[in-house]
């Protein structure tokens, strides 16, 4: 094999929203002699990063549920696809285009295929549907060559339940998708200007303590829990508000009375309108505290980019929540499922700001130190050319000229 030629590498995610997990790591393999392809389920997000990364994109429909006769359309979307580029690597992410992915590159015999554990569905289900979707992980196991996970706890459920075995598997760096930028985007801001502003914006008074929530705003986030607390906090704090900053869906949904409860109470504000990454600092900035009380993660990179912006977090003993928050250190954990311990850890932030500013800067010490970008893709890298029978040393900057943007919808 020819260590000079540019190699071919395709990545497949479910939906367009998760190419935010290949921000910046992108460019870092196409630099060093790779030619990068994605698939995902169509939207304007897969259009836009393809013609910003300048690379070729298609769009296949892979819903997030199990839909058995959709899922064999997307396979041989996929087989079709895979056998007319030939890449070196098939890198499939999360766990729906993980199984659709490791399986259609299996079929078109692609030499290396990877698949990117980024969390397990099994753990937030119970009976024949957590069965399945366990199924669903070992399949992706099994026909990869490699698996990466995001954190070491997720590691250990895996092993632990026979989905794969030890030496198949591995952590990249300490953990993460792609690292957090807190260097030159996730970090304080130097006055409050930036605050006051988007608390306005917001309708947030600008003396309130401000809890705040970021991701999808669905049951297996801790989103019921969460509003629990709140029912108890919000009376005893008149200066306390709530901030969401995601959307409701239509899986995994919230109890109609927490629902309720969220659209109705005037000291709960919504944050629906972020379109891209470097929105996000603005609005951790309007939050004193981050709170993610979620049953199960990869590993959360909205704990790590609040640790970048400097603030005290709440999550709980789930595992990737459990690698992304240091207890007692960089923040505060919790019991998965208990409103009450939730509570409690949120009164003792708001009781105590030296608490909150100690545990803030701890966890912007740790992001710093820990999860810097150009780490997680230079461990990818390495496990790119190691995979492929080539030399894993530093990595020589590959300037050749980019790919042409193709979008394709098949």
């Amino acid at each position: 094999m020819s260590h000079n030629k540019r190699k071919t590498l395709v990545h497949i995610l479910t939906v367009p929203e998760s190419l935010r997990f290949l921000e910046g790591q992108i460019t870092h393999v196409q630099q060093n002699g790779y030619d990068i392809h994605v698939i995902t389920s169509p939207g304007s997000l897969l259009d836009d990063f393809a013609n910003q990364h300048n690379i070729k994109a298609y769009s296949i429909e892979m819903p997030r549920k199990i839909t058995p006769i959709n899922d064999l359309i997307a396979v041989w979307k996929l087989w079709r696809i895979l056998r007319r580029i030939k890449p070196d690597i098939v890198h499939s992410h999360t766990p729906k285009g993980g199984l659709l992915g490791t399986i259609g590159a299996w079929l078109a015999r692609i030499p290396v295929r990877i698949y990117h554990a980024r969390g397990l569905p099994f753990e937030g289900s119970t009976g024949k549907k957590r069965e399945l979707l366990k199924l669903t992980e070992r399949i992706s196991c099994r026909l990869a060559n490699r698996v990466f996970c995001n954190s070491q706890s997720n590691l250990d459920v895996i092993v632990d339940e026979g989905l794969c075995h030890a030496d198949k598997i591995t952590l990249l760096h300490n953990g993460s998708s792609n690292g957090v930028n807190a260097t030159d985007l996730f970090k304080p801001f130097e006055t409050n200007d930036v605050r006051n502003e988007i608390r306005t914006k917001l309708s947030v008074p600008l003396d309130n303590m401000v809890i705040g929530f970021v991701g999808r705003v669905v049951h297996d986030k801790g989103i019921d829990e969460l509003i629990e607390a709140w029912k108890i906090l919000r009376e005893q704090y008149l200066d306390c508000r709530l901030l969401f900053v995601g959307r409701f869906e239509d899986q995994d949904v919230v109890l109609p009375e927490t629902r309720h409860i969220i659209n109705t109470d005037e000291r709960i504000h919504f944050a629906d309108f972020v379109t891209n990454k470097s929105d996000m600092p603005v609005l951790y900035a309007a939050i004193d505290i981050l709170v993610l009380p979620s049953h199960r993660e990869g590993l959360p990179n909205v704990i790590l980019e609040a640790g970048g912006m400097g603030l005290p977090v709440i999550s709980t003993f789930a595992s990737g929540c459990r690698d992304a928050v240091v207890d007692g250190e960089t923040g505060l954990l919790v019991s998965v499922n208990d409103a009450k311990a939730l509570e409690k850890a949120i009164q003792r932030y708001i009781d105590d700001q030296i608490l909150r500013d100690k545990h803030g800067q701890a966890g912007r010490k740790r992001v710093l130190a820990d999860f810097r970008p150009e780490d997680i893709w230079f461990a990818i890298l390495k496990e790119y050319q190691h995979l492929l029978g080539l030399p894993t040393g530093n990595q020589p900057q590959n300037n050749q000229s980019r790919v042409k943007v193709k979008n394709n919808n098949v």
